[in-house]
């Protein structure tokens, strides 16, 4: 694979949030407002690219049987110098995503990309890997955040906006509104890469987390349909 499909892959085709459904719990919890989606983002790119980085420097020297442990210990290790200096010069956005921060320990799109391939290839490529995932992230949150901002607070990175503010949807700041507008854009990123054709007329070899699923699980399944 190329430097560039390598890289493009995480922002449309594989994106981690919109077409593998990975990392839903902070997709969730920081899109009510942009800047907490963007900090939210920027973060866990961070920790993303440097636990990747790490990860592959050492996948000959850590042993197969703890590896999973070593990873969340790599990653808490990064997470931690990064709430250190969001705390130090960004405590406001630092109060406002909470609990969140720290749970970029155990995020999915973080251990995924550890196990299914910093694991598995060169320092340098496992670090292009996770810029396009980390962009592929916060590009999502970005989008989510702006729909249920601007119409439901309406207003834009803490930016009040003219006659919106006055007919606001308010239920799209909350849980429910949160997850409709998740789904469409998982309809909308479907519809234009056409992940739902391509699905069904390859099984599981035509979905891009197919290498997510349990080994032989997939082939299994399709086997007592058949």
């Amino acid at each position: 694979m190329s430097v560039w499909k390598n890289f493009i892959k995480g922002i449309i085709k594989e994106n981690p949030v919109l077409v593998l459904l990975l990392g839903t719990c902070p997709t969730l919890a920081m899109t009510d407002s942009v800047s907490k989606a963007f900090g939210m983002g920027v973060a866990a790119t961070v920790v993303l690219i440097c636990s990747n980085m790490a990860i592959s420097a050492l996948r000959n020297v850590i042993p197969d049987k703890v590896r999973i442990p070593c990873y969340i210990v790599l990653i808490a290790g990064f997470v931690t110098v990064v709430e250190m200096v969001m705390h130090a010069y960004l405590p406001d956005l630092y109060e406002a995503m909470g609990v969140f921060l720290s749970l970029i320990v155990v995020n999915c799109i973080i251990l995924g990309r550890a196990e299914m391939y910093a694991s598995k290839n060169r320092v340098f490529d496992s670090a292009v890997d996770a810029v396009g995932m980390g962009i592929g992230f916060t590009l999502a949150l970005l989008c989510m955040s702006t729909v249920r901002e601007i119409f439901g607070a309406g207003s834009w990175m803490g930016m009040e906006i003219p006659f919106i503010k006055d007919h606001t949807v308010g239920i799209l700041t909350m849980s429910p509104g949160g997850f409709f507008v998740f789904g469409v854009l998982i309809a909308v990123v479907n519809k234009l890469t056409g992940h739902r054709k391509r699905s069904e007329a390859g099984g599981c070899a035509g979905c891009p987390g197919a290498a997510l699923c349990m080994k032989n699980g997939c082939s299994e399944r399709e086997g007592e349909g058949k």
